[in-house]
């Protein structure tokens, strides 16, 4: 089964349609980033995936896997090598100019790393507001009445709005973050990493704050974690990425009954998503291989103890539907058929 085929039926989402909005495709996108020695680093390889309307989508994976750079190419930080990030009919990576910035109110993101992502010397009424502004969305003096709203939306004090990020805690300025990135009213709202720097208990609240504004303004949420137990809590699917590819894509709720290898020994490597009495942490042997010189045939066969050396060392695996939601690129599944009552899917 082709990646494109895999992308028409990964969705499962508690509560939608029977044909759900495609909010933004990624197709086939590739990214090779070539390096003074005059080799070529692949960050991604043939990524293809949908996210829907209202859901929140988790891109797993070690630290290289290709997540942020995924997420670079969808905010139009990096030009990808080929492929495209199709939103409301058009290839975003090709805009230019004006097109190109006004088509950045559509994406926001929220940042891991919020001491770089504001201006320590703006106030939080001017941090909240600066979007309108650029957009020409708003008088100047009209800032302080929005920015009090958008911090009552994320349950922080109106009196907030003259300070100043360092005189805030870590979950104040994740709220400030996620109240500037949702002022523009975008239709797609994605978090790098945005609760791994937080406690666990302010965590939760901000996931918490998250699904409740998703719930009210309808945004999809694309989040980019390494937590399976956070992605379990929040998430309607998760993709699994491994040395620039997609390994599995499945339901979150499907975490702990995942098939490929790799992802299995993710959460064997981590307290489970249902804790059920012991569990012994097992962690990943060996190391990812360079992208520099990735393998032929699966990324994973080097770390595998299933690999079949006559399949995984010679072919890239296919995704095969393997769930009522759910795919993987594993030899394991080299011919399986997945019974179900959707013939039309096969």
């Amino acid at each position: 089964m082709s990646s494109t085929t895999m992308t028409e039926h990964d969705h499962d989402h508690a509560g939608a349609a029977a044909h759900p909005e495609v909010v933004l495709r990624v197709d086939h996108l590739v990214k090779k980033f070539e390096m003074d020695d005059g080799k070529v680093l692949t960050a991604c390889n043939d990524v293809s995936f949908n996210l829907y309307k209202g859901e929140s989508l988790a891109i797993v994976g070690e630290s290289g896997c290709g997540k942020s750079t995924i997420v670079k190419m969808i905010m139009q930080l990096y030009k990808p090598t080929s492929g495209g990030v199709i939103y409301k009919g058009k290839d975003i990576t090709k805009l230019t100019g004006e097109e190109a910035r006004q088509n950045r109110r559509n994406i926001q993101m929220v940042f891991q790393n919020l001491g770089q992502a504001f201006n320590p010397r703006m106030s939080i009424k001017d941090i909240i507001c600066e979007p309108l502004i650029n957009f020409g969305l708003i008088e100047k003096k009209d800032c302080e009445a929005k920015a009090i709203e958008m911090l009552k939306k994320v349950e922080l004090p109106a009196d907030f709005v003259n300070r100043f990020p360092a005189n805030m805690s870590g979950g104040q300025r994740q709220r400030i973050a996620i109240a500037r990135a949702l002022v523009l009213e975008p239709d797609i709202l994605i978090c790098d990493e945005a609760t791994s720097a937080l406690d666990v208990s302010v965590q939760k609240t901000v996931i918490d704050l998250l699904l409740r504004l998703q719930k009210e303004t309808g945004v999809s949420i694309i989040f980019i974690c390494h937590d399976l137990a956070l992605v379990y809590q929040m998430c309607n699917r998760a993709i699994v990425m491994y040395l620039g590819n997609v390994v599995e894509s499945l339901s979150a709720s499907h975490l702990k009954e995942a098939k490929h290898p790799y992802t299995q020994a993710l959460l064997q490597s981590v307290f489970p998503v249902v804790p059920k009495g012991e569990h012994d942490l097992k962690t990943l042997d060996g190391e990812i291989p360079s992208p520099l010189d990735r393998p032929v045939g699966c990324p994973f066969q080097d770390r595998c103890v299933h690999c079949i050396d006559e399949k995984c060392r010679v072919y890239m695996p296919p995704m095969i539907h393997v769930g009522p939601a759910d795919h993987a690129a594993c030899h394991l599944f080299d011919g399986f058929v997945y019974e179900c009552d959707c013939a039309d899917e096969h």
